[in-house]
């Protein structure tokens, strides 16, 4: 029996092997839900619960205890059916070290010897960049000695080149007092913490008192240090300061996957940035993934800000800590810049996917699209229409078909408009939709697509859906038309355009299948032109009939090399007379 607390429970399978760990924030009810009948259960969750043979559980204070744990324990366990961390990179931290004189440097190791640890930062570049500031601004010392103030005082060590060019004070040789050292070094620590404009307005303020002194190299230091951190601030996203310090999370679902963005604001600004991806191995609720997410956070980057802005609420609270969903101003604005980078991991993890396992990535832009559309079924059979004429002669239209997200060649159609007289793009569409689905219905009904792409507007779409609407077929697939001009897509009685975001793999899948239907249906127009002028060229001159076109054509292969050839040439083809008549008139045409 299971208490009526806070905790943690773990779920193990026949062999003893852990396959869940959940927290709660009442044990008895949490665990109830999942030992209900079969058909009330998600597929997945209901295989995980066929394999549970034993249950346990560990009682905690409170719900923010709870999260932690289970962190800790799907870290220790790795259970098959959690949410699993994709990110398995070692990420940078910025070390001041413990020692007298300390030392400010890169590492990916944490050792707990006392030193402080700042980050860690997501981008390798940013960190480096930080150091190189520190560096130039406050001239540290960079070698690996022990150095105390009995090493000093003894004369140990000498100075090294870097103390000879100015790149450090020689706390080494006692040349840099400790506490004009540490000084250095609590600043540094002040800028990790996210005081960069509290700082450069601190070495204004020195730079002015030492100025009205008349103490003018000090003022230029000091000056030269202000400089150099608000070149640097320059770089970094700087939001209204008016924000002043806050922690940012957003979770962009998709599927079997999450993937989280987390920002720290210190002052307003950007100072550390984090993207991490999740695999869901059961059903979740986002509100899981979120607090999954948050606790992960807190063990990477220790407590959080006092304000946190997210997508939404989660279910659990935390002491001393308030959640807010922005609805308007500069925190709605970093809650969207936080959305947008996890946008752009999702984006990023599916181009990747491209190349390492096309058929999973081809499954996942089309659920992207089905999502997008609001389709009820994968749009694995597409087909997309394109009307082509010019001053509407040879008016012709192609059917282009992608399945699984490719193109498949073999299932193309081009088709000559019959009934339609003139350029009539909306009649002419009506016409080729018609034909087309007339003969799959008799041929193949079970082979009709899920989507139906029409190359145009309103109208285009309107005359499509009046044909597959004669044919009984609106209920059983999806029809849209794809506008050019701003890649919006019309929707049937809606008023109203639906924008894909320009970046996704949907809109990139529809934008592909209708070039490949504009490209297919222009190449088989150009054919017709050129027939139609090679024909009339020469079936205008009397006594060329169908029979001696084609033999001229195949002796010579174009009608400039028939112009180009001699009266006795010709003549080994045609009469003499004939071709002296064919030579007159395609010169004349030329003149």
């Amino acid at each position: 029996m299971f208490p009526h607390s806070p905790g943690v429970y773990r779920y193990y399978d026949a062999e003893g092997n852990v396959i869940y760990v959940g927290k709660a924030k009442d044990l008895h009810k949490r665990v109830a839900q999942y030992f209900v009948p079969a058909e009330r259960l998600t597929r997945k969750t209901a295989v995980m619960v066929s394999k549970i043979a034993d249950a346990q559980y560990t009682v905690v204070e409170t719900e923010a205890d709870a999260l932690l744990l289970e962190n800790n324990l799907i870290k220790q366990y790795k259970p098959r059916y959690n949410i699993l961390l994709k990110d398995s990179k070692t990420y940078p931290w910025i070390c001041v070290s413990a020692d007298e004189y300390p030392k400010v440097f890169l590492t990916r190791r944490v050792v707990r010897d006392g030193s402080r640890y700042f980050g860690p930062y997501s981008s390798v570049m940013h960190a480096r960049s930080l150091i190189e500031l520190f560096h130039s601004t406050y001239p540290l010392r960079t070698c690996n000695l022990k150095i105390d103030s009995a090493a000093i005082l003894r004369g140990k060590y000498r100075p090294c080149l870097n103390f000879h060019i100015g790149k450090c004070r020689g706390c080494c040789i006692g040349a840099i007092s400790k506490k004009e050292y540490n000084d250095n070094i609590e600043e540094i620590v002040r800028l990790l913490k996210g005081g960069g404009r509290e700082m450069i307005q601190h070495y204004k303020e020195l730079m002015q008192e030492a100025a009205s002194r008349m103490e003018f190299e000090q003022a230029n230091a000091y000056k030269e240090k202000m400089t150099s951190l608000e070149k640097h601030y320059s770089k970094s996203i700087i939001m209204n300061s008016m924000v002043g310090d806050a922690d940012v999370f957003s979770l962009v679902m998709d599927g079997g996957e999450a993937f989280g963005n987390f920002m720290r604001i210190r002052m307003g600004a950007v100072v550390q940035s984090l993207n991490l991806g999740f695999k869901l191995n059961i059903e979740e609720s986002r509100e899981a993934v979120l607090e999954m997410f948050i606790s992960e956070i807190k063990a990477k980057f220790g407590a959080l800000s006092r304000e946190v802005i997210v997508p939404f609420m989660p279910e659990f609270e935390m002491d001393n800590i308030v959640f807010k969903v922005p609805v308007r101003g500069d925190k709605l604005a970093l809650l969207e810049l936080s959305a947008k980078n996890a946008k752009e991991m999702r984006f990023n993890a599916l181009k990747q996917r491209e190349h390492t396992d096309p058929d999973d990535f081809r499954m996942k832009v089309l659920e992207e699209l089905k999502t997008a559309l609001g389709m009820d079924v994968l749009p694995e059979h597409i087909e997309c229409f394109d009307n082509s004429n010019i001053q509407g002669t040879n008016p012709v239209a192609s059917c282009v078909v992608f399945r699984g997200a490719r193109p498949s060649k073999k299932d193309y159609r081009h088709f000559k408009i019959k009934t339609v007289i003139g350029a009539n793009d909306y009649a002419s569409m009506k016409e080729v939709v018609n034909r087309r689905y007339s003969r799959m219905l008799a041929e193949n009904p079970d082979d009709l697509p899920q989507l139906v792409v029409i190359d145009g507007g309103k109208g285009q779409l309107s005359f499509a859906y009046e044909a597959l609407s004669e044919l009984g077929l609106t209920e059983k697939l999806t029809v849209i038309g794809l506008a050019k001009r701003l890649e919006e897509v019309i929707r049937v009685g809606d008023p109203y355009p639906l924008f894909i975001d320009r970046n996704s793999q949907a809109l990139k899948v529809l934008q592909q299948i209708r070039d490949e239907a504009h490209r297919f249906g222009i190449t088989f127009h150009r054919n017709l032109r050129s027939k139609a002028q090679i024909g009339s060229a020469l079936r205008e001159i009397k006594g060329v009939g169908g029979k001696t076109e084609q033999r001229l054509l195949l002796r010579y292969g174009s009608v400039a090399r028939i112009a180009a050839a001699s009266v006795e040439d010709l003549a080994g083809t045609v009469s003499r007379p004939l071709a002296e008549a064919i030579l007159e008139h395609l010169n004349k045409k030329s003149e």
